[in-house]
């Protein structure tokens, strides 16, 4: 299948979306003709995006309405998350002609093994589990998102088809860094890696990444996958050093330019 990394399987490499499709499911999402429909109210465009992963018997035309019609009744834009993956083949190409422009370039990035054991923290740091709704709250409030969207993520983390665990640093009672991880069989997601903007170029968005790998170790995973923009270079360049590389890339495609 074109732009999937040989380095892998097509069949590993469809587990890992697999995984990130159940690591992400919002409460709100309905199945149109086999395309999964999500229309959260939340930040994370996986969570309010057109999942074209099967073919239906519907037009395109006739299933991108029926679509439209959920995301204006959730008062949110049409968005729609194409990948290697998605169906019917030669998708992107009909939704740039339906107007729908590309945005969001992403990469998902693949660990084939976990490493060994996380460095040792250092001096006067902590790692602390956070549940749910402290996770989603610390997050938001790292990235200064409004309050609706950090409710609907921490009913998202609460509700999901598989489990996730919250983590911060802390230095003595400062939050620092914070991230979570989802778990499937032995495929570990990582989610939601923010540092503060105070304590950014410390290594600690690094030391978090090992040390949550080290836990997911723990509870059975065996190898990880994540994903990031195409443009974030210095994130890519912190997962490229613990040793991810990509394993095939997605992106968006909508007409309301708000939605980008």
């Amino acid at each position: 299948m074109d732009g999937l990394n040989p380095a892998f399987g097509a069949d590993f490499l469809s587990r890992i979306e697999d995984a990130g499709l159940n690591a992400s499911a919002p409460p709100q999402q309905r199945w149109i003709d086999g395309w999964l429909v999500r229309f959260s109210p939340a930040k994370a465009k996986r969570a309010r995006c057109v999942n074209a992963v099967a073919d239906g018997r519907l037009t395109l035309d006739e299933r991108l309405a029926a679509c439209e019609r959920v995301f204006a009744g959730a008062a949110l834009p049409l968005i729609v998350r194409v990948t290697p993956f998605s169906a019917p083949t030669g998708l992107d190409g009909v939704l740039e002609a339906h107007r729908l422009r590309r945005f969001d370039d992403t990469r998902v990035m693949v660990l084939g093994q976990l490493p060994g054991p996380a460095p040792a923290m250092p001096t006067g740091l902590s790692l602390h589990r956070l549940e749910p709704t402290a996770f989603a709250e610390r997050v938001g409030g790292f990235r200064g998102s409004p309050i609706a969207q950090r409710l609907a993520h921490a009913e998202r983390i609460a509700q999901s088809p598989v489990p996730h665990f919250g983590f911060e640093l802390r230095r003595n009672s400062e939050p620092l860094a914070c991230g979570q991880f989802a778990i499937e069989d032995e495929s570990v997601g990582l989610y939601d890696v923010f540092t503060a903007p105070a304590a950014r170029r410390r290594g600690l968005a690094s030391l978090l990444c090992q040390h949550m790998l080290e836990q997911a170790a723990s509870r059975g995973a065996k190898h990880a996958y994540l994903q990031v923009e195409a443009d974030n270079a210095s994130a890519r360049a912190i997962y490229h050093r613990i040793g991810f590389v990509d394993g095939y890339a997605y992106h968006y495609r909508t007409r309301n330019p708000s939605a980008a």
